[in-house]
Formats: C-alpha cells, sequence, structure tokens
C-alpha cells in the first residue's frame, strides 16, 4: 500500500504530540494524514476520545491506516466495537500501561483495561525499554494477546521528542516497510 491509496490517521496521547513531536512532523510529510483532534488533550474522557476516533475512521473515503502514540494506543482498541469501517493496519508507539496505578496521572487508567483479542488488522508495536509510562515487558505481553509484531527501540524513554525522538528516522523506515506490505 502506498500513502496515496490510505487515510492514515495519526492518534496522540495525552496532551497531544507538539510541533517537534515526531507525530506532528509525519503529519505534515505524509500527503493523506490527518490527526484525530480531541476537545481536552490534558483532560482525556475514554468515551470522548474513543468516540472521536471512531467517527474518523467511520467518515474515511480510503482505507485506514493509524498511527497511535500513547494513550493514542488506548484510544484506537477501546474504540474498535464502535467502528464500521475496519482498519487496514496500525503502527502503534509507546503503549502506556493503563492498568498500573503507579503511572501518573492515574486518570489514564480509565482507558483500560485492554481487550485480549487479536486484533481484526495487521499491527506493530515499538517499544522502549525504558519508558516511564509503560514496560517493555507489558508492551510485549499486549503484543502477544493483539498478534501484533514487537519492535524493539531500545533505550528511547516515551520515544518523544524530549527523549531525542522529533524526526525520527528510524520509526519512518519501520512504519514505511509496514505500510509498503499492507494489502492497497
Amino acid at each position: 500500500m502506498k500513502v496515496a491509496q490510505a487515510d492514515i490517521l495519526i492518534v496522540p496521547g495525552y496532551t497531544n504530540s507538539g510541533p517537534e513531536h515526531w507525530q506532528s512532523r509525519w503529519q505534515e510529510k505524509l500527503s493523506t494524514a490527518r490527526r484525530v483532534e480531541q476537545d481536552a488533550w490534558s483532560k482525556p474522557v475514554r468515551e470522548d476520545w474513543t468516540t472521536r476516533f471512531a467517527d474518523c475512521v467511520n467518515e474515511s473515503e480510503r482505507p485506514v491506516v493509524v498511527i497511535a502514540h500513547s494513550l493514542g494506543v488506548a484510544t484506537v482498541v477501546q474504540a474498535l466495537p464502535a467502528l464500521k469501517k475496519p482498519i487496514k493496519g496500525a503502527f502503534f508507539v509507546a503503549p502506556p500501561e493503563v492498568e498500573n496505578p503507579q503511572i501518573r496521572p492515574r486518570h489514564l487508567m480509565t482507558f483500560g483495561p485492554y481487550p485480549r483479542e487479536p486484533l481484526p488488522f495487521p499491527s506493530i508495536i515499538v517499544a522502549s525499554r525504558n519508558d516511564p509510562f509503560g514496560s517493555f515487558e507489558h508492551a510485549g505481553d499486549i503484543a502477544n494477546a493483539w498478534g501484533s509484531l514487537l519492535v524493539d527501540a531500545g533505550e528511547a524513554g516515551h520515544i518523544t521528542a524530549e527523549s531525542g525522538h522529533g524526526p525520527w528516522p528510524e520509526g519512518t523506515m519501520v512504519f514505511a516497510r509496514f505500510l509498503s506490505r499492507l494489502p492497497a
């Protein structure tokens, strides 16, 4: 699949992705990408976020490919029952442990628990070994449950501009390869 054949939905997490974040940079470069905008980036409400995402999928004209970061990952998987159109593939980065009471802010727990069934589309999870919002072991566990390919990003923090992942060329290469393997 090529970029022009898909509606690419950028799904940021808690507090959105700023201008230096790799998601924002990718959105500028990918001609068919658009961000799933939320009304309250710093006060996420599961029902509001998942409804907004489902609306974007259901209104899409082309096959949907998702690029989700952090709480955006939880948003996507929790919205699956509300989708009327299929997702072609998902690129998930830094999924948080939404069931861990040690992770702050605590209200992110309202996005859990994650479903444990295999996802109905191909997916990749890129995870860091020192992410303060989710352990690599947790990412491996949900990748296993969902049937996702797990990509080890090494010690990459939360994979944001603050952790040195503004342009994130390695991520671009992994996404390009993933996209090229999706059937048109």
